[in-house]
């Protein structure tokens, strides 16, 4: 296993450093900051440990300190354990986030309905919870496959702007999930949230910039077909959100409360998910 930029004699030593210095400085006097699954994870799954280091330019330091917030974030949402029946019902039903489609390289569709989203600082605490409930259920059932965001902020209005929601998700990708985002697509931004995107703009690595995309009905059809577009994004998906039942799912196709899903349809896919055909 070597990753871009590095050889895979040197991967490997970065790796055993990281697993020692992670049990040497962080695990001592302070494991029960972490979830056990999570370390026991760590110190036996070479990819996840390349994931940190490859997000982080191999530089040990700053992997570790990455592994250290996702690991405590993971714990503080008790993130192992969520399931469908732990997180709000009225969450899901909101149908401002949820997991459905394919752009054109074969990633996953995460769609963030901007215009059904108000701030409140009663619910931020579900809705953070929610968010991770549909990331950690899509790393579960498609390991390797990365996530395109889709921000669709067609008829959105000031009363929808929740910078510190956004910064939360823009962290489940900077932080907690190495590796996970293809890009951030932003779709018919009105000029309203200029201001606001160039505070969440400074967040964002240069690396997460390049992968952030401002797009009109007609140049968001360069990155995802219109088979798997909305209607009012000039598609022809005749998906409408509603729930129950989660999307893209059947009765044999769950997540389980520890662990992977029960069955995964022998291509990989969730049976009823309907994936771009490729060229």
């Amino acid at each position: 296993m070597a990753s871009a930029g590095i050889s895979e004699q040197d991967m490997e030593k970065k790796i055993e450093e990281t697993r020692q210095r992670f049990q040497n400085e962080y695990l001592k006097d302070s494991s029960d900051r972490y979830d056990s699954r999570d370390v026991d994870r760590l110190l036996r799954d070479d990819l996840l440990v390349d994931g940190y280091l490859t997000w982080r330019f191999f530089v040990v330091d700053d992997a570790l300190k990455m592994i250290d917030e996702s690991f405590q974030w993971r714990k503080e949402f008790r993130v192992n354990d969520l399931a469908e029946g732990l997180v709000p019902k009225w969450t899901f039903e909101t149908g401002a986030v949820y997991i459905h489609g394919y752009d054109k390289e074969g990633n996953r569709l995460f769609w963030f309905n901007v215009r059904k989203h108000f701030k409140d600082s009663k619910t931020v605490r579900d809705k953070k919870s929610y968010v991770a409930f549909w990331l950690e259920r899509h790393v579960v059932q498609h390991p390797d496959m990365p996530i395109t965001v889709v921000f669709d902020m067609s008829d959105t209005s000031l009363s929808n702007i929740d910078l510190e929601f956004v910064k939360y998700i823009i962290s489940c990708f900077k932080v907690y999930y190495p590796k996970l985002l293809s890009k951030m697509l932003m779709y018919e931004m009105p000029w309203i949230m200029n201001a606001a995107w160039k505070i969440v703009k400074t967040w964002l690595s240069p690396e997460a910039i390049n992968k952030l995309k401002f797009l009109s009905k007609s140049e968001i059809q360069s990155y995802i077909d219109t088979e798997q577009l909305p209607s009012h994004m000039g598609g022809t998906d005749s998906f409408k959100y509603t729930y129950p039942p989660l999307p893209d799912e059947d009765s044999h196709s769950s997540i389980a409360k520890n662990g992977p899903c029960d069955k995964v349809e022998e291509n990989g896919v969730l049976d009823g998910a309907v994936m771009p055909k490729k060229d």
